[in-house]
């Protein structure tokens, strides 16, 4: 089975490197800019064939991707090339990419919310006892709560990311009650230690199911692509302040396993339409997460590119393109420990 959870892995990145390429190159050539290769894959060459300017061709290794344009990385006559375009042409094709992974995110997130028997909201339903410790702390049945320890909640994925990093197991809540808004303090939760002597909280509540209508998908689809941004954000924001280590990354092992878990569920009772839903929501989370990714000014990832146009339209001059190309360098070689790095570390934590 490890072999068949391998090739979904494989799919489902080279979609969304498919994608992310296809948004460069489209961009690029509605601009008029020259486009040498189209290439899925890295590494020896696999299939290539050409049609007019361009190369297309499949490489080995399903580990990426690009687009090589004229004049990217170097000085060129062409007036196509891309160096000779506007400031504004090349910011369009170089934040294409990220944008592409965006769109694909919420088109999937419509399509899996349109299938749902119903639409989760984030107002409560009712309680599984009556002595539940949120609903003994001030949490009423019909409570629409719309902020969780101060920040603003679309979805129910706002909502469970509080409930799983906040350390205290007690939350400032404000609530829509009967029209009003409301805040709650001191909402409380029971919960469980566990052998690491982190803490599991209790949901004791339900949350009302919506009825399905196009308004209403959209409506969910349109929260929950801006929590799970969100989320990615405040994920690195905790990265960099030091409330994750290098361990709590996962590379791609640790992304086949993931996907194993999830395609593994019909096992343990989990319908296969249900399988399904769970297998694209994890896909809109990764390609969300490639998408906001490489929107970072992080050197050699479109983020910085777009940096170095944004400096280069400011200074009507533009950085030379081997200092810029040193930096993009550096950038990926870094990239590629700290991939060896999590890759690693997701090796070990199999045995």
């Amino acid at each position: 089975m490890t072999f068949l959870y391998i090739l979904i892995a494989i799919l489902i990145f080279g979609v969304i490197i498919i994608i992310h390429e296809l948004g460069h190159f489209t961009a690029a050539k509605l601009s008029g800019i020259r486009v040498n290769e189209f290439a899925i894959g890295m590494g020896p060459k696999l299939i290539s064939f050409g049609k007019g300017e361009t190369k297309y061709s499949l490489r080995a290794l399903p580990i990426g991707g690009f687009v090589s344009m004229e004049g990217e990385d170097e000085s060129s006559d062409d007036p196509a090339a891309f160096r000779n375009q506007p400031v504004w042409k090349r910011l369009i094709v170089v934040l294409a990419g990220a944008f592409m992974n965006l769109v694909l995110g919420f088109v999937i997130l419509v399509i899996v919310t349109a299938s749902s028997e119903a639409i989760t909201s984030t107002t409560v339903a009712d309680f599984y006892t009556d002595d539940a410790s949120s609903h003994v702390s001030g949490l009423e049945a019909g409570d629409k709560i719309v902020r969780v320890n101060g920040m603003r909640v679309y979805t129910d994925t706002d909502i469970s990311y509080q409930f799983q990093t906040d350390e205290d197991m007690v939350f400032d809540m404000t609530v829509i009650r009967n029209g009003q808004q409301v805040t709650l303090p001191a909402v409380k939760f029971d919960s469980t230690v566990l052998e690491d002597g982190s803490r599991a909280l209790h949901i004791d509540f339900r949350v009302v199911g919506e009825k399905v209508t196009a308004g209403s998908v959209l409506s969910y689809s349109v929260g929950k692509f801006v929590s799970v941004s969100r989320m990615i954000w405040l994920s690195l924001k905790d990265l960099v302040m030091g409330r994750y280590s290098i361990n709590d990354l996962s590379g791609p092992v640790g992304i086949v396993g993931a996907i194993g878990d999830v395609v593994g569920s019909t096992e343990h009772g989990i319908a296969f339409a249900d399988m399904i839903a769970n297998l694209l929501s994890f896909v809109v989370f990764i390609t969300i997460n490639v998408g906001v990714f490489n929107l970072l000014p992080i050197p050699a990832l479109d983020g910085s590119r777009a940096v170095f146009l944004i400096i280069e339209g400011i200074r009507h001059k533009p950085i030379k393109p081997e200092h810029e190309g040193m930096v993009h360098l550096v950038g990926m070689a870094a990239l590629m420990l700290l991939m060896i790095i999590v890759t690693v570390s997701d090796v070990i934590k199999l045995f």
